[in-house]
C-alpha cells in the first residue's frame, strides 16, 4: 500500500535539494559562528549569506530579519517585544488565530494587563474590516494588530493591504502570522507595509526547527532568553547553522518556481474539490477555501454531510494522511478552535477534514483518495 500525504499545511516533504546542501553543511561547515577562528568565521558568514538572501525575497534588509526555531516562537518573539519593549497596551486579534498568537495574548493579557480585543468574524471566517476599524477608533492606547494572512485551518486570504492602511490611518502597528503565506505567495514589504511577520522552513520544503521574524527597521528586539547574545542580542543561542542554510536553499526554490508550483497545486486542487462534489451534493468547504480568488491554493477543509468519527482513523488505515482541522498541537482529538468559531453547533459537528496539497502531490493519489473516500462515506 502506498501512502499518500495531503497534510502540508502541517508541514510538507523535504526537498532533496536542501537535504543534499545540508549534509555538505553538517560534513563541512561545523564551526560555531560565535568563535573568532576560521572554522567560527566560515560558518558566521555563511549564516549572514543566507540572511541576506532570504531578506531580498521580501524587499527587506538583512539585519530586519531574526533567526527562530520556528514560527510559534517568532510569533512569541513579537507579540512579547510589542507589549514588553515597545509600550503596547492592546492587542487586537481574531478567535481564529493560530495558537501561537491567541495563546501568548491571553498570557500577555493575564500578566501584562493589556486590553485584549477580538475583532469579529463571518460565518466564513472572513474578518469584520468595519469591525475592525470601530475597535481601532474606541481608544488611544497603543495598539498591535495580529490577524494571520492565510489561516492555517480554512486557508483563508487576509486583506493584508486594506489592514495596513486602517493601522497606518490609526497608528497602530500590524503583526501577521505569515507562515502558510512564505514559499507560496510573493510578499513584498514595500507594497504591504508589515511591522512584524513569521515563517517557519518546514511549510515549504525546508527542516524542521528554523524560521525567522522580521522587526522592521528601527524596532529595537528584547529578547526572550538570555545567554550568548547571538542574533545581535536578540535571540541568545548557538545558530542552527546548516537548518538556516536549508530554509535559505529551500525558499529560494520556492520562489524560483513559485508560477509553476501554484499553478500544478491549483489544478490539482480544483479537480479534487471536482470530485468531492461529484460524490455529494451535500459535501460543503469550510471557510472561503474553495473560492480560489480568497483562499490558499493548497488548503481544502471539506465539510462532509454526516458526522463519522471514524473518517481519519480509516483513511489514516489505507495509508491517506489528512487533518482534522490544525495538527499544530497536541492530540488531534481537541477539535478544531476555528470551526468551533465559524460554524453553527449542528454544521460543526458534523466531520470536516483539512486536505492540503503540495509540488508533490500527483493525481493518482488524488483519485484513490476520492476513490477511498467513496467507499467510506
Amino acid at each position: 500500500m502506498k501512502a499518500i500525504y495531503l497534510d502540508n499545511a502541517a508541514t510538507t516533504k523535504i526537498d532533496i535539494e536542501v537535504l543534499e546542501l545540508m549534509h555538505i553543511s553538517m560534513q563541512e561547515n561545523f564551526g560555531n559562528p560565535s568563535s573568532t577562528h576560521q572554522f567560527g568565521r566560515k560558518a558566521k558568514s555563511a549564516v549572514e549569506t543566507a540572511r541576506k538572501n532570504i531578506a531580498k525575497h521580501f524587499n527587506v534588509t538583512a539585519p530586519e530579519i531574526i533567526f527562530t526555531a520556528g514560527g510559534t516562537e517568532a510569533d512569541n518573539l513579537i507579540l512579547n517585544n510589542a507589549v514588553l519593549n515597545l509600550g503596547v497596551q492592546r492587542i487586537i486579534t481574531s478567535k481564529i488565530e493560530h495558537h501561537a498568537v491567541l495563546h501568548t495574548a491571553e498570557f500577555l493579557q493575564r500578566t501584562q494587563n493589556i486590553i485584549l480585543d477580538f475583532v469579529h468574524v463571518d460565518e466564513f471566517g472572513v474578518i469584520d474590516l468595519n469591525h475592525l476599524e470601530e475597535l481601532l477608533a474606541a481608544s488611544d492606547k497603543k495598539t498591535l494588530v495580529s490577524l494571520m494572512h492565510i489561516n492555517n485551518e480554512i486557508g483563508n486570504i487576509l486583506p493584508v493591504d486594506e489592514i495596513c492602511v486602517l493601522c497606518k490611518k490609526y497608528n497602530a502597528l500590524f503583526h501577521s502570522d505569515t507562515v502558510q503565506v512564505i514559499g507560496h505567495y510573493a510578499l513584498d514589504l514595500q507594497k504591504y507595509p508589515l511591522d512584524f511577520f513569521v515563517a517557519s522552513a518546514h511549510k515549504f520544503h525546508g527542516p524542521k526547527g528554523v524560521g525567522f521574524a522580521f522587526f522592521k527597521k528601527g524596532f529595537g528586539v528584547l529578547p526572550m532568553f538570555y545567554g550568548g547574545d547571538q542574533e545581535r542580542g536578540a535571540r541568545s543561542s548557538t545558530e542552527n547553522v546548516h537548518s538556516i542554510l536549508g530554509m535559505d536553499k529551500a525558499l529560494t526554490i520556492a520562489m524560483n518556481n513559485l508560477k509553476s508550483d501554484t499553478k500544478y497545486i491549483e489544478n490539482l486542487k480544483h479537480y479534487f474539490s471536482t470530485e468531492l462534489q461529484n460524490i455529494s451534493s451535500d459535501i460543503q468547504f469550510n471557510g472561503r477555501s474553495s473560492d480560489f480568488e480568497k483562499s490558499s491554493y493548497t488548503i481544502l477543509n471539506v465539510r462532509f454531510p454526516v458526522k463519522n468519527d471514524m473518517l481519519l482513523f480509516s483513511l489514516d488505515m489505507a495509508g491517506i494522511a489528512v487533518s482534522g482541522g490544525s495538527a499544530c498541537q497536541s492530540g488531534s482529538n481537541k477539535g478544531s478552535h476555528v470551526l468551533a468559531e465559524i460554524l453553527k453547533d449542528q454544521e460543526a459537528d458534523k466531520t470536516s477534514v483539512r486536505f492540503s496539497f503540495s509540488k508533490f502531490t500527483t493525481k493518482e493519489e488524488i483519485d484513490t483518495t476520492i476513490i477511498k473516500l467513496k467507499e467510506l462515506l
